[in-house]
């Protein structure tokens, strides 16, 4: 599957069926997330820029709900990571320090703004997260995925900042570059060291 139809699908307000999803279909819904996420493509990533990508993509995108609401409910403080290969498969790592109502919201709100890597999740779990920012290193893991991104410094030092993006999860774009993106998981292991990452905010409703 061609990333340019991938991350429409992550946008998308249709409902996927997953044994832990309720029903929310016909519930309006609104979110803002910070994003940050490291990929095995070089630098810059051709499929952020509608561009698909003729090699394999292992990727993994921390998502953290800053404000949003599904029919009412209140989805900020929701925290998850989704480790995936671009089109195949994902596995989603859900913040076990998220509260009921927290988890709640986010198995309702998975399959509908996130509904490409709801979709093909060979797994969704609860489990311990970490995140940590520096000035110039995010970090953030889970039991199988660990990240190490800085910024890629453009002209007199400054960030590098990308405007216009075709899609609604690349607000705010800024190009990073992976210090450590290593996973490991069920006949699946990867390191990475050098290719593209970024942060972004993620804008979307349904």
């Amino acid at each position: 599957m061609k990333r340019r139809y991938f991350n429409k699908l992550i946008s998308a307000s249709a409902l996927t069926s997953l044994p832990i999803m309720g029903t929310a279909d016909s519930k309006s819904w609104s979110l803002e997330a910070n994003i940050a996420e490291c990929c095995s493509c070089a630098i810059p990533c051709p499929c952020n820029f509608g561009r698909s990508t003729k090699f394999k993509c292992d990727g993994t995108r921390l998502i953290e709900i800053s404000q949003g609401y599904i029919d009412g409910s209140n989805l900020a403080g929701i925290r998850f990571i989704v480790t995936f290969e671009m089109g195949k498969w994902s596995r989603i790592y859900a913040d076990n320090e998220m509260n009921q109502n927290q988890i709640n919201g986010f198995n309702q709100i998975l399959p509908l703004a996130f509904k490409g890597f709801a979709k093909q999740a060979k797994s969704i779990e609860k489990t311990s997260l970490m995140v940590e920012r520096e000035r110039n290193l995010i970090k953030f893991s889970s039991p199988q995925s660990e990240i190490e991104m800085k910024p890629l410094l453009g002209m007199d030092g400054g960030l590098i900042k990308i405007d216009g993006l075709p899609y609604k999860t690349f607000y705010n774009y800024i190009q990073y570059e992976s210090v450590k993106h290593n996973h490991s998981s069920l006949g699946t292991k990867w390191s990475h060291s050098g290719t593209n990452g970024f942060t972004s905010k993620m804008i979307v409703s349904g």
